[in-house]
């Protein structure tokens, strides 16, 4: 926990020093609200370099460090509904979180948007994790009644397909249809314990699903750190992190 906190600590220190000193079009604001464009013509203040170089050093060895391995290339690219990369995280962060509350009938953790880089094959370092998710959401159970479960089922199919694990549907029309979940045919009368992030349940991207909870429950498991856990398990049982397309998610546009 103490080397968590110190990584993230010193990333944002270590972010906000580096824009002092990069040649991008990154803005710096005063106070007083007036912008000044740090270019390449900017000289390096060495005495600030000397301050964040040993930070750094440690920053990098630490996100250099790997994790474990991928037999394949994880993408966001979606395919029916579906990609490697949002196939893998759902059931990543639902592997983690059934070890809490084993009660959760499926996960939707993030929408396709809140993916942000892919994974490559071979070694996964924990640069490529923080890439992929660099925000700080937390994983949170809801149970909710059906009707709520099939606004977020329609948003799903609205949208084309978005992340999910423990779930299977088809979308015909933009709507859903043959839902499953835990293997069960969907049941608009019964109550479900959905596994999704704050960021969602507090209605990001629309997802008004959550505003209205039987229960909740907060982890106490970041999304980032239950991937790592995840790939680092799977790395010590002598095993490779690997997630196809695999029928998930269907999406019949005609």
């Amino acid at each position: 926990m103490q080397n968590s906190v110190q990584l993230r600590t010193v990333s944002f220190i270590l972010g906000s020093i580096f824009l002092s000193s990069c040649s991008s079009n990154y803005q710096l604001v005063k106070s007083n609200r007036a912008e000044y464009a740090v270019t390449k013509d900017v000289a390096a203040d060495s005495s600030i370099i000397r301050t964040y170089q040993p930070y750094k050093l440690k920053l990098d060895s630490q996100m250099n460090e790997v994790l474990g391995y991928s037999e394949n290339e994880l993408t966001k690219k979606i395919v029916g509904g579906e990609s490697s990369l949002g196939n893998f995280f759902s059931d990543a962060a639902l592997f983690e979180a059934r070890k809490t509350d084993p009660q959760i009938d499926f996960t939707m953790p993030s929408t396709n948007g809140g993916l942000r880089n892919d994974l490559p094959l071979g070694a996964i370092t924990l640069s490529n994790v923080f890439e992929l998710m660099p925000f700080e959401n937390e994983l949170i159970v809801f149970e909710i009644k059906g009707i709520e479960v099939q606004s977020l089922l329609n948003y799903i199919a609205r949208t084309g397909g978005q992340p999910v694990s423990g779930l299977t549907m088809k979308i015909i029309a933009g709507k859903p249809a043959d839902v499953m979940i835990s293997g069960q045919s969907f049941d608009r009368t019964k109550n479900y314990h959905v596994l999704t992030s704050d960021y969602i349940a507090g209605g990001g991207d629309g997802i008004s699903s959550f505003k209205d909870p039987i229960s909740s429950k907060v982890l106490g498991l970041k999304i980032r750190d239950a991937l790592i856990k995840y790939i680092k398990e799977s790395k010590e049982k002598g095993k490779n992190i690997s997630s196809k397309l695999d029928g998930r998610m269907t999406n019949d546009k005609s």
